[in-house]
């Protein structure tokens, strides 16, 4: 039984896409999972680390080193990255995953001989380019940390084909893709009820989501339809917006958020998951999200823009509806012209899709991954 080590910054409990990993995993060899907060997960060792706030001199110190290029510096001096250095420090494994860049050259220099596979959740050079800080500080940064380390990973795999495609054409890597589907559920399509149409969206509270776009959909729609909002903790004053600009109207309701494990079975209660996701950096304008699947799963019927790699999977088995734009009147043109037939019709599409696009599948894919590395295949 081979030993794989599973790194990544981020809390491991609240992290589904490294969660699925470390479950795919276990079963086949021994796990050893890295990160922010312990995944509380059966026979898996877990070494744990801080992000801790920095300083405000401290982050300008850091933006001196970015603006003059010490980027193995910067790297290398970060709180988190160096309690980890020591916590890895001595450990024998056969493989590790390192998740985003940032968890890669870490990997790599603990790995003693043994192969890393780098798994890009995102497109990072162009993570957060709607942001200008990030491109003054970290835009050169990001593209460097690629460029030296992404050939070094022995593979790489990613969560949709447009960033695949995009790696291998900015950087001559191969990229493999393991999209972000939850488990299969066994579920009933709930009748749609004609007369009261139910919309849902869940999700984080970032401001370049633009959620505004879908309260503002709801004046546009007819009586038939209502929202509910489920937004994760990001932005608490960008969260206290979305509720001031939704007072008033009775058809928006938020709820508040529930364990990430429980959104598929709340999600059934509706009729249509709404995605309204304009393509503000070009990790946007590939989105295929965790929140696309979980509405298959749950038989709903898929509500969203012109997003290339949601569009593709919605057109292929007739699950949901794609506005030309995403202007929030073009999309509720589409919706308003639809009856409790057609989404039923577009319902029987996700559970088709819902057999496809499963956890299940992509585990099988991780453990061929990770036994190509090991030389198993």
């Amino acid at each position: 039984m081979a030993t794989i080590l599973v790194l990544s910054f981020t809390d491991l409990k609240r992290d589904p896409r490294v969660r699925r990993q470390i479950e795919a995993l276990r079963t086949h060899h021994a796990v050893i999972a890295a990160g922010t907060g312990d995944p509380e997960i059966p026979d898996v060792r877990f070494l744990g680390c801080k992000r801790n706030a920095r300083t405000f001199t401290a982050k300008c110190l850091e933006g001196v080193e970015l603006l003059l290029h010490r980027y193995e510096s910067h790297y290398w001096k970060r709180g988190h990255v160096q309690e980890l250095r020591h916590e890895i420090k001595g450990l024998a494994f056969d493989a590790a995953i390192a998740n985003d860049l940032e968890a890669l050259p870490l990997a790599l220099k603990m790995a003693q001989g043994s192969s890393v596979i780098l798994d890009a959740h995102e497109y990072f050079p162009l993570e957060f380019e709607d942001r200008w800080l990030w491109r003054w500080f970290f835009a050169s940064y990001t593209h460097d940390m690629c460029r030296r380390y992404m050939p070094k990973a022995a593979r790489v795999t990613t969560v949709c084909q447009g960033i695949a495609n995009r790696y291998a054409k900015e950087f001559g890597v191969r990229t493999e893709v393991i999209t972000n589907t939850p488990h299969f559920h066994d579920l009933p399509i709930r009748p749609t009820d004609g007369s009261v149409i139910r919309l849902i969206h869940h999700g984080a509270a970032m401001v370049s989501r633009r959620i505004e776009l879908m309260i503002e959909l709801m004046g546009f729609l007819d009586e038939r339809f209502s929202l509910d909002l489920i937004l994760m903790p990001g932005k608490l004053d960008y969260i206290e917006r979305m509720r001031c600009l939704a007072r008033g109207k009775p058809k928006i309701r938020f709820l508040e958020p529930v364990p990430m494990d429980q959104l598929v079975i709340l999600s059934a209660q509706y009729d249509i998951g709404l995605f309204l996701l304009p393509p503000t950096n070009f990790n946007y304008e590939m989105a295929l999200p965790n929140k696309f699947f979980e509405f298959i799963q749950a038989r709903l019927a898929v509500a969203i823009g012109p997003s290339p790699e949601m569009a593709q999977i919605v057109r292929e088995f007739g699950c949901g509806v794609v506005a030309d734009d995403f202007e929030p009147a073009s999309l509720a043109r589409v919706l308003n012209q639809l009856t409790a037939v057609d989404i039923d019709r577009m319902k029987a599409g996700s559970e088709r899709a819902a057999k496809v696009h499963t956890a299940e599948r992509n585990a099988e894919k991780l453990r061929e991954v990770v036994a190509g590395v090991l030389g198993e295949l």
